[in-house]
């Protein structure tokens, strides 16, 4: 037995802290309670040992282990160390982030009287209430908290605001003058997802009732054996046995009380059964169910066919480095249409044939559906999902679920990375260029890397899938680094859509004014829906216009949380299209969601002439709905994708040809195979290639791309139209012919010129506080530090204001440092971490982005 652990607590601070065991054991990678700060947190054990810190240390005692065994693998644990030293994050936070079992620990605060607020109380109220500002109602509450707590014993806070009528602004309130401790007390919860199930009782006394030779047929008590019939009952629990009996004896309480209330039965009488001892209530695993994802839904998005020469071609690579077991990557580079998930599930049933388990992972859960659904129809029960959109109790459920072995098959989003997966044998990463894989808080690693990291640490098998792959994964092939394997011809030999580019110049220099759609695509989608085919209309903004600003005096209303231009959102009424309730007329921040309401003047100048700037999926939906107002019209964004039902909804009739004409933002882009489809119509999207951002030009031909490939999938061969006003941008000369392989050398001609990634590494730096000066001096000395220190190998440009340079009322101010070698950029972020402890700036205001997807 160890008499002192290390433990990884989930705070902002890059350390592992020591803590006495005493009677306790535990293990590394095992989960314990421990006293931190006035508050009680759930930390992971990183090390065991029997040394005692030095220098007089007091150390504090383990409070409770809450595993007997470690959750966490050693491959695990040493992926967490990776991810922690990598992406200079503190081990806590990640190693919180790898085990999504916040259900089983409920967190709650609690109140103590403090110090100065006994001594306010034995002062009495006449001394005290001369210098409060408060209310003579509110000092009486005050003391109404002291007394109560005048014990000693801490109080929850539902229990004081009842027992005082204190609210929890005044509870704050008492805490910023001491009179208050609050303390974060974490209790044990079962997080088990179980449901109640009535069941017969057979043991129960056998009478024979009145005129048992004569059954009335009609009478529910007749439906029991002659042996169980019981005189006593009355008519309503007669027939609450009569149900049970006619169930096979059990029945799930929620469809038998709902049987119940449809034959007038009132609850009481199954209470009353129960309490006799004729019915008994159990308790079962409640079955795990997402919507969408069922048999009937992997067949329904599915199209089922053979492997072609191709696709076995790339499987058998596959397969054959699974067999020969090892680390090795391969770069599954395949045409949008080519049938690259056919193999991810082949290679996958040859993992699980082998006893091995497998790993999809897939940029969003809720965007992808015909994924998922087809891992469920090919592996059934064995299939787990992890993703956001899950409860916490849904979440712990599946993970335990995956640790026991119960399901080989994940498929999740970014975090299902962490699964713990007994005997992986392979880990696939669909659409593998996807921003969505990096995430944006801390640990901010990218969930593609620790794929590959993960596979390199277990030695096996990983797949990058994509159409449009990332330069960084592009860059690794022709390299040798990863192995490529290409899909280049559709299945069934079905054409690529030819692409079409219409340039918007000559649109209005020929009608004299500016157009959200141009003639020619009118024209294009008349015709597709007078041929009763969909077509899909890509305008990647949210909203109705995303800039509302004063002709008279140029103010632009902005959000009061963020350096951004509000959005408009018209008002609408119930939609049958999209589902979408009646909202009132907003503006609103699509960075903190901040809402209010459209102003009928300008704030500034009074003037009355508002003007609102550009055209998001909105206002399209509704211009399409002018100009066709025979179609069918759906329209796919956050706005009206919320839930995790909504898109499965919004799909459904999609492919039932109820919506002939979407439109949507970037959503529509991502993995739906809809047969209908023949036309694709892109707005706007090279917008984007005029922000600060070096990663511009690949994002628009990734979405460019990828939207072109909803169209032409079924029978029918498909047309895209590209609306655009820099026709002769390689951007989209190489979309129009398809040509991904030219895109990527002349991008990369022009990241090796500025020596951007994926030929030179490189990180953000964020310093950020809620006081501006704070964030200018925080950054200042940073600055100056970098400036003396002067790295080799390593470029610091900044400190300037980030692009964002205030989000959440958070002011940012950033740096960009890169260099050519990996192991001289972690060393000069580990010594810049080590000058901001000296500093004494706090950790949590400096984030470190280490392969920055966005420079915002």
């Amino acid at each position: 037995m160890s008499q002192f652990c290390d433990v990884a607590l989930p705070v902002p601070l890059d350390q592992a802290f020591t803590y006495e065991l005493g009677v306790l054991e535990a293990e590394v990678g095992a989960r314990v309670m421990v006293p931190f700060a006035g508050q009680r947190l759930v930390g992971v054990v990183v090390g065991l040992h029997d040394v005692a810190p030095g220098d007089g240390v007091k150390v504090k005692r383990v409070e409770r282990v809450l595993d007997e065994v470690a959750l966490l693998s050693d491959e695990l644990m040493e992926l967490g160390k990776w991810i922690a030293s990598y992406y200079c994050a503190p081990l806590g936070e990640v190693l919180r982030g790898m085990m999504p079992l916040t259900a089983e620990v409920k967190r709650q605060w609690v109140y103590r009287i403090g110090d100065a607020g006994r001594r306010v109380l034995f002062e009495g109220a006449k001394g005290s209430s001369r210098r409060s500002k408060l209310s003579v109602e509110d000092q009486n509450r005050e003391y109404a908290v002291l007394n109560y707590l005048e014990s000693g014993e801490a109080g929850k806070t539902a229990t004081i605001r009842s027992a005082t009528g204190a609210n929890k602004a005044l509870l704050d309130a008492m805490v910023k003058k001491k009179w208050l401790v609050r303390e974060a007390l974490a209790e044990v919860r079962d997080a088990r997802r179980v449901e109640s199930v009535a069941v017969l009782v057979e043991e129960a006394e056998p009478v024979e009732a009145p005129g048992s030779e004569n059954p009335d047929p009609e009478h529910p008590v007749s439906s029991l054996p002659v042996s169980r019939r019981l005189p006593k009952l009355n008519e309503n629990q007669l027939a609450v046995m009569a149900e049970l009996a006619g169930c096979g004896g059990r029945e799930l309480m929620r469809e038998l009380k709902l049987r119940l209330a449809r034959a007038g039965v009132p609850e009481s009488s199954l209470g009353t059964l129960v309490k006799r001892g004729l019915v008994r209530l159990e308790e079962i695993a409640q079955a795990f169910h997402v919507s969408g994802l069922s048999h009937d839904g992997g067949k329904k998005f599915a199209h089922e066919h053979s492997l072609n020469e191709a696709q076995m071609e790339a499987l058998g690579t596959i397969v054959a480095a699974m067999d020969k077991g090892g680390f090795k990557p391969h770069l599954l580079y395949g045409i949008t249409g080519s049938g690259k998930t056919a193999v991810y599930v082949a290679a996958m049933q040859r993992a699980l044939a082998v006893g091995k388990s497998a790993l999809l992972l897939v940029p969003e859960i809720g965007l992808t559906p015909g994924v998922a659904a087809q891992m469920v129809a090919a592996f059934g029960g064995e299939v787990a999902l992890m993703h956001s959109q899950l409860t916490p109790d849904e979440r712990a459920e599946q993970w335990h679920r995956i640790r026991r072995g119960e399901a080989r098959v994940v498929v999740g989003t970014r975090s299902a990375v962490f699964a713990p997966m007994p005997d992986l044998g392979l880990i696939v990463v669909d659409e593998e260029h996807d921003q969505s894989y990096k995430q944006e808080e801390t640990p901010r690693y990218h969930g593609r890397d620790v794929a590959v990291m993960r596979a390199k640490l277990l030695g096996c098998a990983v797949v990058l899938g994509s159409a449009t792959p990332s330069l960084e994964s592009w860059n690794n092939a022709e390299r040798g680094r990863y192995a490529r394997v290409e899909l280049l011809r559709r299945v069934e030999e079905r054409p690529l859509p030819a692409v079409e580019m219409v340039d918007m110049r000559e649109e209005f220099r020929e009608t004299g004014a500016e157009q959200m759609f141009s003639r020619r695509l009118i024209e294009e989608t008349q015709k597709t829906l007078d041929r009763g085919e969909q077509a899909l209309i890509l305008l990647n903004r949210r909203g109705y216009s995303f800039v509302v600003m004063c002709r008279s005096c140029g103010e632009k209303i902005e959000c009061e949380n963020c350096a951004i231009s509000l959005t408009y959102h018209k008002g609408s009424n119930d939609d049958a299209n999209n589902g979408e309730a009646r909202v009132g007329q907003r503006l609103e921040c699509h960075y903190c969601g901040f809402r209010r309401g459209v102003p009928k003047t300008c704030e500034k100048c009074g003037s009355e002439h508002l003007y609102y700037m550009g055209a998001g999926s909105q206002q399209g939906e509704e211009r399409l709905q002018e100009l066709f107002p025979g179609a069918r019209i759906g329209r796919m964004d956050r706005d009206t994708v919320r839930t995790r039902g909504d898109m499965e909804r919004l799909l459904n009739r999609l492919h039932s040809g109820e919506i002939n004409l979407l439109v949507g933002t970037q959503m529509i882009a991502k993995g739906h195979d809809i047969h209908g489809v023949t036309l694709v119509g892109v707005v706007g999207a090279d917008f984007a290639l005029g922000l600060p951002d070096f990663r511009a030009a690949e994002r628009v031909f990734q979405l460019i791309t990828q939207v072109s490939g909803r169209a032409g999938r079924g029978e029918l061969p498909g047309k895209v139209l590209v609306q655009t006003y820099q026709p002769e941008h390689y951007v989209n000369k190489f979309a129009r012919e398809h040509d991904y392989t030219g895109f990527a050398a002349r991008e990369m001609f022009f990241r090796r010129a500025m020596r951007y990634p994926p030929l030179s590494v490189l990180a953000n730096v964020i310093v950020q506080s809620e006081k501006l000066e704070e964030a200018l001096d925080w950054s200042a000395r940073l600055g100056r530090w970098f400036e003396k220190r002067k790295f080799e190998g390593v470029r610091v440009l900044g400190p300037a204001a980030a692009p964002l340079s205030r989000l959440k009322r958070i002011y940012r101010y950033h740096f960009v440092l890169k260099s050519e070698r990996r192991d001289v950029l972690g060393a000069a972020l580990q010594e810049m971490l080590a000058v901001v402890e000296r500093e004494e700036i706090p950790r949590r205001s400096v984030v470190v982005d280490v392969d920055a997807v966005h420079l915002m």
